[in-house]
């Protein structure tokens, strides 16, 4: 079926062409299909929908994620909310794994735009009620949305995977810079392990470049576990773990919930020393990479849950609040 009803309401599932498997994989866990919906680019680019069930009066949940080429999919993504408003849809959720746009939060320099604000202002516009990101880079994004944000965190099954694997008592935490710091706060509770900082200072007018300082902790003869939000060119990440082999470490693991992996980063990550990389599949590259030390792991039993949540009216908060 395509959708489940609760009483005098329907919950339907739709996805955008930017990441179809993860789509298939939160209707399984629904026990739902994806809605039928015919998508088409025109001659000139111009993009094209058209549902091919009634979603008048559903609950309607759009997943899509913001991967490469993120210009087209964000529009792509507005379009499908305009037709479903306009088809009569009760409420639309939008469901975004890895949220555009989410590195230009603010303004470092002047005549610099807030491009993060203006996806939010848009998505709005566009008629979604409803906002569901997996760990956005800063949390104020939140507040860029005048509606409901539940913001989920892929902690908990990066987490896990790595306790599984190494005894807790061998492993430092390491954030790569000052800013993941919180981040890598709530990873030393869940696992019980210190902290360790990498210091960095990177160049404003040269994008991508990152000079590794000091590591402040102790991560001699320790398994760290650097830990960031996501892994675009690889360069901040593999700068961050040859400063910790240089410092003793024994192993080193990458985790990070989206992995962009954009221009050198595989070629990096190939030719790094760290012993394993383990990403979620908010974006769909990397499990489709020739890389053998890297892991996948799924967040679709994640979303599913969310979404039941937010159909039944109960609290996602619970999701979010134990990492």
């Amino acid at each position: 079926m395509t959708g489940f009803t609760t009483g005098q309401r329907k919950l339907m599932l739709f996805s955008g062409r930017a990441h179809p498997t993860l789509a298939e994989d939160v209707a399984r866990e629904l026990g739902v299909h994806v809605v039928p919906t015919t998508i088409r680019d025109f001659a000139n680019g111009e993009i094209y929908v058209r549902y091919e069930e009634s979603v008048r009066g559903a609950d309607c949940f759009l997943i899509q994620s913001h991967t490469g080429p993120v210009n087209k999919w964000i529009m792509e993504q507005l379009v499908m909310v305009d037709a479903l408003k306009r088809a009569s849809a009760r409420t639309v959720t939008l469901i975004t794994p890895f949220y555009g746009y989410a590195r230009q939060d603010k303004k470092h320099m002047g005549r610099e735009p807030v491009s993060a604000r203006l996806v939010a202002d848009l998505v709005r516009t566009a008629g979604a009620d409803r906002i569901l990101a997996v760990d956005l880079h800063t949390d104020q994004i939140q507040g860029f949305f005048d509606g409901p944000v539940d913001h989920l965190f892929a902690l908990p099954t990066l987490a896990d995977h790595v306790a599984a694997r190494f005894d807790p008592a061998r492993l430092t935490v390491v954030s790569p810079d000052a800013g993941r710091v919180r981040v890598a706060d709530r990873w030393c509770d869940r696992l019980g392990a210190p902290l360790a900082i990498v210091h960095k200072r990177r160049d404003k007018e040269v994008a991508h470049q990152v000079t590794v300082h000091e590591v402040v902790g102790e991560v001699r003869g320790r398994v760290c576990v650097l830990v960031d939000d996501m892994v675009d060119t690889g360069g901040t990440i593999c700068a961050a773990a040859d400063a910790l082999f240089a410092h003793g470490a024994e192993d080193v693991v990458v985790t990070a919930t989206h992995g962009v992996l954009s221009g050198p980063a595989v070629d990096r990550l190939k030719n790094s020393r760290v012993g394993e990389f383990v990403f979620t599949d908010t974006l769909p590259d990397p499990g489709a990479l020739d890389l053998d030390k890297l892991t996948v792991l799924s967040i679709a039993p994640m979303l599913a849950h969310a979404i039941r949540e937010i159909f039944q009216e109960g609290s996602v908060t619970g999701l979010f609040e134990s990492a």
